[in-house]
């Protein structure tokens, strides 16, 4: 008990599917982590949706520096444009990105 022999594929995709970029770490690492890696998100400009486990406030602070808008599900009560809450349904977009790796590899 206590090891870890698993891995995360991190993805970051465009509004149409496409793969942008794309990172391995091991299982015990912190999903934030890289986001915090200028190197994986010098590719992503405008606006990231993720996760509500990616919102942190020093995140958000870090990455509107660098011109990246985060958006998470759970900033949904606060003030928000229409198309961004349109955005934050395309969560089928994602599972079929991931459903395609898996039944290709």
């Amino acid at each position: 008990m206590g090891w870890c022999f698993g891995f995360k594929l991190l993805i970051v995709i465009n509004d149409k599917g496409e793969i942008l970029d794309f990172l391995f770490t091991q299982a015990d690492v912190d999903d934030r982590g890289p986001l915090k890696n200028k190197n994986f998100h010098d590719k992503i400009f405008g606006k990231l949706i993720g996760h509500k486990g990616y919102i942190s406030k020093d995140l958000f602070a870090e990455l509107f520096i660098d011109g990246i808008l985060l958006i998470s599900k759970n900033m949904k009560n606060s003030l928000m444009l229409v198309q961004d809450k349109i955005l934050l349904r395309k969560r089928a977009l994602v599972e079929t990105v991931n459903d395609e790796n898996k039944e290709n590899s």
